[in-house]
């Protein structure tokens, strides 16, 4: 991309200006540290210059913006031409006081919902089972019958909103309430328009919401594709999810490279069900972290955005370029919220969703300001969109594509990461793939590593964080907390046995039976599912009878 000579006389005025003007200003002024370094721990130069990219080729590695291989955007025109979706992730106590959360989003200018479940619903059970005691709707809204997603979807055209989920382990069923839901609003399954996480892959890495063993989860998880691909063509199936591996302590070259070993992975089993790369690729999704070093999460997606491309079109053989696009989700990092000084966290969010922006995202939620003490309140999470708003609005930045592209800095950035991933592709493939390398440990132990690295360089003063250790503040928080409805509980209770006063229990046994018979054989599943959630059975039944088929996982011990 540059001139030999131009590059040759560039080296030599850069060897001048290191022992010339640069070893007078530092004589005058030193550097604050010895070493800089970016949140991942990786060195930062001084200063980055034609140099640091000599061997990049323009056309091959940027590119140009809705062309392969992608690294400057997946569309002609990105945001000058369509903001990204502005999707606020939002879940509470009972279906009721969810839906009024969604209302208000909507009234407040948010273009598409993001739900949130309970734990008892991540992990499959019903809200009155014992194991899920204490945990109603502590971290999202409950879910236990299609009774209550008919009461959370209220009032919300579904044929014109898409909707995530940030659901797992119990995705196909709960997927399914969604679909049966639509339904009795009159809206066909073909008109719905989303993403189900469905990520079961980083739960065994990162997350730990799993129920089944990797090899009938993974199962499950092409069902959903396949059924989608042929009856709901305009969802998303699957996001591929590394913002949990990143939440768990991983480095961005660790968040990089797992998610993609994942994404592969996925379109592996896809491909051995017999389903063809072209046709269900363009559904499959990615969800990103934002983290705090504002240049390397740029150059973290664009890395993923080329990585993919690349490998989707020469090692899978998709032919058309809508499978080589890589759309994705992003949030701001959860993990970087302090309970110290929250109004801090406003100023956090902002930068990593600037981040998220320039580096080209299709969706981003932006966190609340006082997560790291509960569940956001109406005021904090109305900040929270209002900074998304004032990026798109007011800073200039969806003026031009890609405005970072060219930079020295993050060219040398987006090539060191996407160096690592492919190193780390070596490695996983060494070990004998994902499935394999779940098993030894492998992806555990790498993001145990860098979390603990991170948290000693804390500990130690090496990173700073203002208002932990730096610029503490001893006064106590002041700010208002988000209370639930306290009758929500017995609410959901009384709801729970009402469902299953009122329904055909014949009717539900009958549809259990057939998906358990579903389950030992090779049929997919969304049918039986979809026939059990249309009967009313609930969440617990549904997955109850996949547990005596699939068996449950315990994750192995490693010294």
């Amino acid at each position: 991309m540059y001139d030999r000579q131009k590059l040759d006389e560039l080296r030599q005025a850069l060897e001048k200006w290191e022992e010339t003007t640069l070893q007078r200003g530092l004589g005058a002024l030193p550097e604050r540290q010895k070493t800089f370094m970016t949140a991942s721990s990786e060195p930062i130069n001084r200063l980055y210059t034609p140099l640091d990219i000599q061997e990049m080729d323009y056309l091959a590695d940027l590119g140009l913006p809705g062309e392969y291989p992608y690294t400057r955007g997946i569309h002609p025109t990105m945001h000058r031409s369509r903001l990204w979706t502005m999707r606020m992730f939002a879940g509470f106590g009972t279906a009721e006081e969810t839906n009024q959360r969604f209302k208000y989003l909507l009234e407040q200018g948010q273009t598409g919902l993001s739900i949130a479940f309970d734990l008892p619903t991540l992990m499959g059970y019903d809200t009155d089972a014992p194991q899920a005691l204490g945990e109603f709707g502590k971290c999202g809204v409950a879910v236990s019958s299609l009774k209550d997603m008919e009461i959370l979807l209220e009032g919300i055209p579904l044929d014109q909103v898409s909707t995530s989920m940030t659901i797992n382990s119990p995705a196909a069923v709960i997927w399914a309430m969604y679909i049966a839901a639509a339904e009795k609003q009159g809206v066909r399954s073909d008109q719905l328009r989303g993403t189900t996480q469905n990520d079961i892959l980083k739960e065994y890495i990162a997350q730990k919401e799993y129920i089944f063993p990797p090899e009938p989860s993974m199962r499950l998880v092409v069902d959903t594709i396949e059924y989608g691909a042929q009856s709901v063509p305009q969802w998303n199936t699957i996001s591929i999810s590394g913002y949990h591996i990143r939440e768990a302590g991983a480095t961005a070259a660790q968040e990089l490279a797992f998610t993609l070993s994942d994404g592969m992975e996925y379109v592996r089993w896809a491909q051995r069900r017999g389903l063809q790369v072209d046709d269900f690729a363009p559904r499959l999704s990615f969800f990103f972290n934002a983290h705090n070093d504002f240049f390397e999460e740029i150059a973290k997606y664009r890395a993923a955005r080329r990585i993919w491309a690349r490998e989707m079109r020469q090692t899978f053989g998709a032919k058309t370029p809508r499978a080589w696009l890589m759309r994705f989700h992003t949030q701001t990092a959860g993990v970087s919220l302090t309970a110290q000084q929250p109004e801090n966290n406003i100023v956090r969010v902002a930068i990593q969703a600037l981040a998220a922006v320039l580096g080209g995202t299709q969706s981003l939620h932006t966190n609340s300001m006082d997560e790291a003490l509960a569940l956001p309140s109406e005021l904090a999470v109305t900040i929270a969109l209002r900074t998304q708003q004032i990026i798109a609005e007011e800073s200039g930045v969806v003026n031009t594509i890609d405005p970072l592209g060219g930079s020295f800095f993050v060219e040398a950035q987006t090539n060191r990461l996407e160096a690592q991933a492919y190193e780390y592709f070596r490695r996983i493939e060494e070990l004998g793939g994902v499935l394999p390398a779940i098993e030894k440990g492998f992806f555990q132990k790498e993001i145990s590593d860098a979390a603990y690295r991170y948290q000693r360089e804390i500990d130690e003063g090496l990173r700073r964080i203002v208002g932990v250790n730096a610029y503490s503040d001893p006064k106590p928080v002041s700010i208002p907390i988000l209370e639930m409805d306290p009758q929500g509980y017995q609410r959901q209770l009384d709801r729970l046995k009402q469902v299953r006063r009122e329904r055909d229990p014949g009717r539900v046994g009958q549809t259990l039976d057939r998906l358990r018979i579903a389950c030992q054989g090779s049929e997919n599943t969304m049918p039986y599912i979809l026939d059990a959630v249309r009967a009313y059975a609930t969440l617990g039944e549904i997955v109850g009878a996949m547990k005596e088929v699939f068996g449950v996982y315990e994750e192995p011990t490693w010294i």
